[in-house]
């Protein structure tokens, strides 16, 4: 089992690299399969290092892996990172669900009651 402050680590690094629109378009394109740096670069106005520069940053968090075959270095998608994310943003989906269907339930409890604030405003 991974330690809280790693996972917690792992998640910063994985959100900063999310946070990059660039980068979140080039997962996107390899959601399609793998890619080279330069059919990744293809939708951008910016230079092959540049890309480059994105692609080691997705590499870093684990979102990405590159291979190698002769002078070509596909980039490939990771998920594992993108499922952590997910785990741990459902932990708090879960919790405000909870939250929100209480103060639904309260809502209507209120307005059964005859206590709907409306009509003491009129």
């Amino acid at each position: 089992m991974v330690s809280s402050a790693v996972q917690e680590d792992r998640l910063s690094i994985t959100f900063a690299a999310l946070a990059d629109p660039t980068r979140r378009q080039i997962l996107s394109t390899l959601q399609g399969g793998e890619a080279s740096v330069k059919e990744l670069a293809e939708p951008f106005d910016m230079s092959l290092p540049a890309i480059t520069k994105h692609l080691k940053v997705l590499e870093k968090a684990g979102l990405i892996s590159r291979g190698r075959e002769a002078q070509w270095r596909p980039a490939k998608l990771e998920v594992a990172p993108l499922k952590e994310v997910s785990d741990w943003i459902d932990r708090y989906r879960k919790i405000w669900e909870e939250r929100f269907d209480r103060l639904e339930e309260y809502l209507k409890e209120l307005q059964q009651n005859g206590h709907d604030d409306t009509r003491s405003r009129s």
